[in-house]
């Protein structure tokens, strides 16, 4: 019998890739209801299908409510009867928040507080939210409004444990391989086309995790999580140049084009700052960030004594452990996208 026996659990944005994976791990467990929540309602029919083919016996256990974080009336009417809250809706695609920011703000900022406050006033009893390594030392506006979005998780973590109702939690991570709009499906469509692969710059770094991790990370943070406590795994990187190479190796080679770095683009990512570094606690596969629990009264902390407010390096894909080629081809295998594509081809 686990916590989630009986109760019911709403995902926002649950027809992306997170949310299907999810449904993977949950669908076929005690759970008593899956609400999907998400404004797509092409999406959402197609996995209410995939789901009646694929689970017959257990699809009934899914809920589909047509909404958007950003109207705070449809995810009221969406949360009567929510035990708890995986918020996975964003906008999360660099160069497009680049160009609109203020649609970032409005999903990731405005749309995590309309969550959030709805979540509280229902009585909801766990939130974990999801956020990405571009909110540390962010440079681009996505990163820039998931920051903010850390903000409003915390502070809203506050007033619910001082009202002693939800426990609202965070959970940040490195790049999800195969997700939307993420680049290991695009380099595999480039390279059935029989174009070169477009790299940005070979000497990049980014971590890597599966879908199967991220879930794992949120389901850490649900089971461990303080009020505004912030969770991120310790996650190996590569460079961009040789993940181009590991898919190459499994795919076929059709060569590469480096076209240079794009908007809002770092050379790498931190998944914990070196700020942060001071109030960890090392749980073995993860981090547990602990919130910053001054209030406003500061001369206590400034007056009364000595502040250090840094460690010395911040955790990041540059000084993580580093695969390499061979290694980046294994870890590419644990995600079901490529090891669909690779059975497709030899199908074929």
């Amino acid at each position: 019998m686990s916590a989630f026996t009986n109760k019911t659990l709403m995902i926002t944005g649950g027809t992306g890739s997170f949310g299907h994976t999810v449904l993977k791990h949950f669908l076929t467990t005690d759970i008593g209801e899956i609400r999907i929540f998400s404004r797509d309602e092409k999406k959402q029919d197609d996995m209410r299908h995939e789901l009646q083919a694929k689970y017959p016996e257990y699809a009934g256990k899914v809920r589909f409510f047509v909404g958007d974080v950003r109207d705070p009336r449809s995810i009221d009417d969406a949360m009567p009867g929510v035990d708890f809250i995986f918020h996975a809706a964003a906008l999360k695609q660099v160069p497009s928040c680049e160009f609109f920011p203020m649609q970032a703000v409005k999903t990731n900022i405005e749309g995590t507080d309309n969550v959030l406050h709805s979540a509280v006033a229902h009585g909801v009893k766990r939130v974990v939210c999801l956020s990405t390594d571009k909110a540390a030392y962010p440079i681009n506006a996505m990163g820039i409004s998931k920051a903010m979005m850390e903000h409003v998780i915390f502070a809203n973590a506050r007033v619910a444990a001082e009202r002693g109702g939800t426990v609202i939690c965070c959970t940040r991570y490195g790049n999800v391989m195969c997700s939307r709009g993420s680049v290991i499906p695009l380099f595999i469509d480039q390279i059935k086309a029989g174009d070169p692969v477009t790299i940005t710059d070979p000497e990049m770094t980014r971590f890597l995790m599966n879908l199967d991790e991220a879930v794992d990370l949120v389901k850490f943070a649900f089971e461990h999580g303080n009020p505004g406590d912030l969770f991120v795994q310790k996650a190996d990187a590569c460079t961009i140049g040789d993940l181009a190479k590991a898919v190459q190796q499994l795919f076929g080679d059709t060569g590469t084009s480096i076209i240079g770095t794009r908007h809002g683009e770092k050379l790498y990512e931190t998944l914990m700052t070196r700020e942060e570094s001071l109030r960890s606690e090392d749980m073995g596969e993860y981090y547990r960030i602990a919130a910053d629990s001054r209030d406003l009264n500061y001369d206590k902390f400034v007056v009364k004594g000595e502040v250090h407010t840094m460690a010395e390096e911040s955790y990041t894909s540059h000084n993580t452990k580093r695969l390499n080629v061979e290694e980046t081809v294994q870890k590419l295998l644990t995600t079901d996208y490529v090891k669909e594509e690779l059975a497709g081809i030899r199908h074929n």
